[in-house]
């Protein structure tokens, strides 16, 4: 194995909070000497049916630790999210069906191994556990947490003070995913800062129990393509894993300078010696912020669809946005002839506004091309006949075809 040294130094890479460090040290040691590995655990509750990046923080931290030569546990919350995670939220999260979950959780389980070795790694559902408890011991696991306790988590802290409803069972979520923890008698958890309360609970009702408790590492929340906010589909802001070679590739391109090296940090396989080279070149004139940038695009969306999916979409990339050409591959329509058919209209036939308002939207906006000319007038019509290709924003293109 690894010396304990330079396993802390890939282990806190990117980091917010170890608990305890020095217990980590301690497990690393006695791991190394009797040649048994740690136990580490992370668990995903599979509330909705596709992962983005920033749910692959956690992910990477799990693949350095499997790299290392650790036991790798991808805990599904299939029990959990039939509850629904409280954490942040300002009011009751609506619980989901057993069939939705089941159904989400077979496409985590797809994602996941893009990243992890699935030979390496065991893929556990907590309801193998929790769904074994009698009402004797859910009250049991209930006593050993004070109505105190909960509230100085921050939200339900908030939301009590605010008069907004907290329901019982929100209050049972984070006992519950502790419960987790000594089940799996897990060495390490991670989780998200956001996730600090919750998984600190393993820690509590594992010395509860008389059993070592497990090390506490939490990782930040990745921000999102705005650069401010956390990565959220509800957002808009998010790159998602299962998208497009093409998409993932454009969206990474995106990012400002400064978050390229956050994602670096966060989710490339580059050691952090490499990516300090990076940096060094941009900041002594040797490397352009844009190559290095390129760099990071290639190898995330290699990573879910392959290195020649990269370099096609690189390759696409430059021919539509650098130097201007239309796409080897666009959607088509086929529409019939006729009168001269107003612009927003034509752009909801074909696939690339939501609605005429959309379109009408992104006429004002300048994001509109027919033909590639830019559109500037809402009231233009465009005449039904032969070919015409289209253009909204960056990314969306249609020929429509007159027949």
């Amino acid at each position: 194995m690894v010396s304990v040294e330079e396993q802390l130094a890939l282990i806190e890479r990117g980091a917010v909070e170890c608990i305890a460090r020095e217990e980590l040290v301690k497990k690393l040691r006695r791991s190394i000497e009797t040649g048994v590995p740690l136990k580490i655990k992370a668990g995903f509750d599979p509330t909705a049916a596709d992962l983005h990046l920033g749910h692959t923080v956690l992910l990477q931290k799990l693949k350095h630790f499997q790299d290392l030569g650790h036991q790798i546990y991808f805990l599904i919350g299939d029990f959990t999210a039939m509850i629904g995670d409280p954490t942040g939220k300002s009011e009751t999260r609506k619980a989901l069906s057993r069939e939705d979950v089941l159904q989400n959780a077979e496409t985590y389980k797809e994602q996941v191994f893009k990243i992890l070795d699935p030979d390496k790694t065991k893929v556990v559902f907590n309801s193998a556990w929790l769904g074994a408890l009698t009402s004797y011991d859910m009250i049991k696991l209930a006593s050993q947490l004070t109505v105190a306790r909960m509230l100085e988590r921050e939200d339900f802290k908030q939301r009590f003070e605010s008069q907004r409803p907290i329901s019982i069972h929100e209050f049972l979520y984070p006992l519950i995913q502790g419960y987790d923890s000594v089940a799996m008698e897990a060495d390490v958890e991670l989780g998200g800062s956001d996730q600090r309360f919750n998984v600190l609970m393993g820690r509590d009702l594992q010395r509860a129990r008389g059993m070592e408790p497990q090390v506490v590492l939490t990782m930040p929340l990745l921000e999102g393509l705005d650069g401010v906010n956390k990565m959220s589909k509800s957002l808009g802001n998010y790159i998602g894993i299962t998208e497009a070679p093409e998409n993932i590739y454009g969206k990474v391109l995106s990012i400002s300078d400064t978050l390229m090296f956050r994602y670096y940090e966060l989710l490339s396989d580059l050691s952090a010696q490499e990516i300090a080279a990076l940096q060094a070149g941009i900041d002594q004139g040797n490397l352009h912020p844009k190559e290095v940038k390129k760099r990071l695009a290639r190898e995330l969306t290699a990573r879910f669809h392959g290195q020649t999916a990269a370099l096609a979409a690189e390759t696409e990339f430059e021919k539509v946005f650098q130097k201007k050409e239309l796409p080897d591959e666009m959607a088509e329509v086929g529409l019939a002839q006729g009168e001269a058919i107003w612009l927003p209209q034509l752009l909801l036939d074909a696939g690339l506004v939501a609605s005429t308002s959309e379109g009408r939207r992104m006429i004002q906006q300048g994001a509109v091309a027919v033909d590639g000319e830019k559109a500037s007038d809402v009231n233009g019509k465009v005449p039904a006949m032969g070919e015409v290709t289209l253009k909204v924003g960056k990314r969306r293109f249609a020929r429509v075809l007159f027949r």
